[in-house]
């Protein structure tokens, strides 16, 4: 059995309506994945399975959504390995981890973009390029920053952004 990390892109379903995860954990179940659990309300599984790649995986995992709850969602997916990987990487491990983010990449980005995110993200904000995947030290709340919406799946390709907490939660959980 491997153990995986995967991340909903949005819970969001509709107008009001927020993915449950109950509801999260019983479809990982119903495709078969072992042990699943959640970590906070914002599309964070953790599960085992066995015998997949893990595109395929990830590819189960969107059809089933769909089937499931009528939306499509972006879900990236990390072995366990990987996972604690990225948590060590953070390159802002004395930052707040709150205000530190990263977002997770299906295909890694090039370093090409980099040059581009830190021109509009400007001086206040430290960017870096760790295996593929955008960390941020955002310095102040992130929702403050015209940054946000240059990191779209349109502008960089899928990948969703998870808090540096909530990457070290992750972490605590797979042990």
């Amino acid at each position: 059995m491997t153990l995986h990390v995967a991340l909903l892109h949005s819970i969001v379903l509709g107008p009001g309506r927020r993915l449950v995860m109950t509801d999260l954990r019983a479809m990982a179940e119903a495709l078969g994945y072992r042990n699943p659990r959640t970590l906070v309300a914002t599309g964070n599984l953790i599960f085992e399975a066995e015998g997949e790649t893990i595109a395929g995986i990830e590819q189960r995992l969107e059809e089933a959504f769909r089937a499931r709850f009528g939306k499509q969602v972006d879900i990236i997916l990390r072995s366990a390995a990987a996972w604690n990987r990225l948590a060590a990487g953070n390159p802002f491990p004395g930052d707040d981890g709150a205000n530190v983010g990263v977002r997770v990449m299906r295909t890694p980005l090039a370093a090409t973009v980099l040059p581009r995110l830190e021109q509009i993200a400007g001086p206040e904000l430290g960017l870096a390029l760790v295996d593929g995947d955008l960390w941020i030290d955002f310095r102040r709340k992130p929702s403050e920053t015209r940054l946000l919406s240059h990191l779209t799946t349109k502008k960089l390709g899928v990948g969703t952004l998870r808090n540096a907490n909530t990457v070290n939660g992750l972490a605590k959980m797979l042990g």
